[in-house]
């Protein structure tokens, strides 16, 4: 856990939150700042601030445990968001997963999607050079 970090503090309890779920390697909590009723948040205990920070193994519960909430809440549409970076939204530099219920137009996320025409050839270079490194 890194010291000045908000979510390793309300990890520790030294910052009071809205706990919904715990476990040894997952806890989530209730967003302070949310976008629409039920927004809630699911981190790793692992501090890291991105994705490729977290080890696979501390990555496991995140999505199960999104989605229990999202059953929970009783939201029919949601989005599941994780960012990592500032150009890519991240605010809090430790990695997190929002549920974000959408029970309207005007609540919950809004997003452009701002899609482009692939390049086939650019696409096949891509896929090569990626499955070479995975």
């Amino acid at each position: 856990m890194a010291a000045n970090c908000i979510f390793c503090k309300i990890i520790k309890g030294e910052i009071p939150s809205m706990k919904v779920f715990e476990s040894d390697k997952t806890f989530a909590f209730l967003d302070i700042n949310p976008l629409s009723y039920g927004h809630a948040l699911v981190i790793p205990k692992h501090h890291g601030a991105k994705l490729t920070d977290i080890p696979d193994d501390s990555l496991t519960e995140l999505l199960p445990v999104a989605a229990k909430i999202a059953r929970a809440s009783g939201a029919e549409n949601y989005n599941i968001l994780q960012n990592n970076g500032r150009i890519a939204h991240q605010v809090v530099d430790h990695v997190h997963i929002h549920m974000i219920p959408k029970p309207n137009e005007q609540e919950g996320l809004g997003i452009s999607w701002p899609q482009q025409q692939g390049n086939k050839e650019n696409l096949q270079k891509l896929q090569e050079e990626l499955k070479a490194k995975m």
